[in-house]
């Protein structure tokens, strides 16, 4: 369940002095009054101790426990502090651990078997219905797609990619027919991963921004108040931001601002005295782990394209001028236009494209204007097959 945990521990951890938190405090637990209580019963899971676990500042921890009886049976009780996603897990293994959205005052109840923990029967709330629905797509996707990694088949890159967007697709259907039928869902917030843009928006539909807004409505009318739903409509805020900047960069009317600095030989050298040429601008630094992890598909594509019109620019987050030389010979980054002011996160540049992290990319047309935000790998590979081969 990595891919439905992985949204929701960033959400959760984005703003955390402002998270609806599990009480951590040293007041004893038998002060405050159960508010949920789960029961379940797990075939060949007797004998074994359930922890219900939430999202505090230090990490995940104990809510709340039990152990199974002979028979599989088992009941947790206890006190949260409002709305929000924990974690059921069975045994000491991170391998069987469920999502719940549990509500204050919830009765839940759990059928499942030891070996098939991530697909149980729930009951008991206005949620545990489509979590029931959910949970055994989704399984029946990640044993598909881990089985399409080991691609036992054979299969070409091409026919990989086309096999996985079939079987995301299943799944985001699911979830798109679902939030629509009823956004007001508690469970719809493990949901909220598929509507999300998942390799940038040059693919990704408008409508799923309504369908975020609308689940955020829903969740802050039933849950006014909660810092939690706050912190999920931040994200949303966020993504529609990123769209909009997204539109304009891809708009091919605005123009980039100039760059000047000095290439390693001490040479003033100018973004602007590209124009003329397809320009991909490249904001990295020789001490950037996954910016030397692309350069190898960068230096592919520039090979691929260098005699049809497109260049590269290289602007360096470096501080450290030796480690940058080093770093552009090692990787065989061969264009001629490398840069940096070597003021690492100080640079003005950083403010003038406005990102946060690199590596950054920004593909430019003969004006030089911006027609494209943050490409790379495959994304970046098809937007210049588009460029130069059509």
């Amino acid at each position: 369940m990595k891919y439905v945990f992985a949204f929701f521990i960033g959400l959760m951890l984005i703003s955390c002095d402002n998270m609806e938190e599990v009480d951590t405090s040293e007041s004893p637990k038998e002060n405050l009054k159960d508010n949920f209580t789960i029961t379940g019963k797990i075939k060949n899971g007797q004998n074994m101790t359930f922890y219900l676990e939430g999202q505090a500042k230090n990490g995940m921890i104990e809510v709340a426990k039990a152990t199974s009886d002979g028979t599989g049976k088992f009941q947790i009780k206890g006190n949260i502090p409002g709305y929000g996603i924990y974690s059921l897990r069975m045994g000491e293994t991170t391998e069987k651990v469920i999502p719940l959205t549990l509500v204050p005052n919830d009765n839940v109840n759990i059928e499942a078997s030891s070996a098939t923990f991530k697909t149980p029967t729930v009951s008991g709330t206005n949620w545990s219905e489509l979590m029931t629905e959910y949970m055994k797509i989704y399984h029946e996707f990640d044993e598909q797609n881990t089985l399409l990694k080991l691609n036992p088949e054979n299969l070409s890159k091409e026919e990989v990619n086309a096999k996985y967007k079939e079987l995301s697709g299943t799944v985001d259907e699911f979830v798109y027919s679902r939030i629509d039928a009823d956004p007001s869902n508690p469970f719809n917030v493990i949901l909220v991963p598929s509507a999300l843009p998942k390799q940038g928006f040059n693919d990704w539909p408008i409508d799923n921004l309504m369908r975020l807004k609308r689940v955020e409505q829903s969740l802050l009318d039933q849950f006014p108040g909660s810092k939690y739903v706050e912190n999920l409509g931040y994200q949303i805020y966020q993504i529609e931001q990123e769209y909009n900047k997204h539109q304009t960069y891809n708009s091919g009317t605005l123009a980039a601002p100039d760059i000047e600095m000095a290439n390693p030989n001490g040479e003033l050298m100018r973004l602007s005295d590209l124009r003329g040429q397809y320009v991909l601008v490249d904001f990295w630094a020789s001490w950037c782990g996954p910016c030397r992890r692309e350069n190898p598909n960068v230096v592919r594509l520039y090979n691929k394209y260098k005699n049809k019109g497109f260049t590269i620019f290289s602007v360096s987050l470096d501080e450290d001028p030796e480690a940058w030389k080093t770093a552009i010979s090692r990787d065989k980054l061969s264009w001629p236009n490398h840069v940096s002011d070597l003021k690492r996160w100080d640079s003005p540049v950083i403010q003038q494209y406005g990102f946060t992290g690199i590596p950054f990319t920004v593909l430019l047309n003969k004006e030089g204007n911006f027609i494209a935000v943050n490409l790379r790998g495959e994304a970046l590979e098809q937007k210049l097959k588009e460029l130069f081969e059509n």
